[in-house]
């Protein structure tokens, strides 16, 4: 059988965060930097992976466990009994897993895609969503709404809600930076945490994602309409309601406040879970001199490509 060879781009939250959990609408994109996964098929039940987290090699019909790859073991156990022999799968990145940048997501969601095809599947862009989000809810016991998942796979800028779920594609942005803090703290801790003070004020936590979700149904209408000034107010809104949550910290509101400083940027907000990760900004200002590694990024229109070779 041939390769086959599958490319996902990685992608960064709008608007959501968080409030996605409860119920309420997020805002997401796919990004010009892509993961790609190669699986040649092996006429025995052998199992390789090589990817930049770890090597790997085990039974097909007896898989060790390596936590540094964690999402793409659940994802072959996903379809152990279903692929017509072993294989090797490899795994290269145009960015690095530390900065996030859906990191996760999209090597799940390449992974699943490539064993779905060598099972013979046809797996559209819902039926590919749902067998992921299954993979990352294992790996992660139940927790992740999937936004970054549609994003990836889906590509472009999207909606989603994740009940009743709802998918959407919205128009393109117009140009984007980014900022890493330096430092990521895992989304499943950051959820903890914010978990463990929502506790001491479950009313005030509540009413705070009803607010956050009041505001990305506005940043949708404002993208659906270009009305760039409007979703850059709403960004600035929803970075408040993070410091509120409890997720910036002092690099975070370093990056924030010094790009608000600039005419060129219109809203500035984590993009993440918090704690750490990256900064988005509504525009770029180049002039701008900060301690912290700036990101190149642009939208992706694509989002899954699957190629056989």
């Amino acid at each position: 059988m041939q390769q086959i060879k599958v490319s996902v781009p990685g992608s960064i939250m709008l608007m959501g965060e968080h409030s996605v959990l409860f119920g309420e609408k997020a805002l997401a994109c796919a990004i010009d930097k892509r993961i790609k996964v190669v699986l040649s098929p092996l006429s025995d039940r052998s199992v390789s992976v090589d990817s930049e987290l770890a090597c790997y090699r085990s039974e097909l019909d007896c898989l060790k466990e390596e936590p540094k790859l964690s999402f793409v073991i659940s994802a072959i156990k996903m379809f152990a009994d279903k692929v017509p022999s072993g294989f090797e799968l490899q795994i290269r990145s145009e960015f690095s897993h530390t900065v996030g940048l859906g990191s996760s997501a999209a090597v799940t969601a390449g992974v699943v895609a490539a064993l779905a095809a060598y099972a013979g599947h046809e797996c559209d862009y819902e039926q590919l969503f749902d067998q992921s989000l299954q993979v990352v809810h294992q790996v992660q016991d139940g927790r992740g709404s999937g936004t970054d998942l549609v994003a990836s796979i889906f590509g472009s800028a999207v909606s989603y809600r994740v009940k009743p779920r709802e998918i959407k594609k919205l128009n393109n942005l117009p140009e984007i930076s980014l900022y890493y803090a330096g430092y990521k703290t895992k989304t499943p801790d950051v959820l903890k945490k914010v978990e463990s003070l929502g506790q001491n004020n479950p009313a005030i936590y509540e009413q705070i994602y009803q607010l956050m979700g009041r505001v990305t149904e506005a940043a949708e209408t404002a993208i659906s309409g270009s009305d760039w000034q409007s979703l850059g107010f709403l960004m600035n809104n929803y970075q408040g309601l993070m410091d509120a949550l409890g997720v910036s910290d002092k690099a975070i509101s370093e990056i924030v406040y010094s790009l608000r400083e600039s005419d060129c940027i219109q809203g500035v907000k984590i993009s993440g879970s918090g704690l750490g990760d990256c900064v988005l900004a509504l525009g770029n200002d180049p002039s701008i001199q900060l301690p912290y590694e700036q990101i190149p990024v642009a939208v992706s229109e694509d989002g899954v490509i699957v190629e056989y070779n």
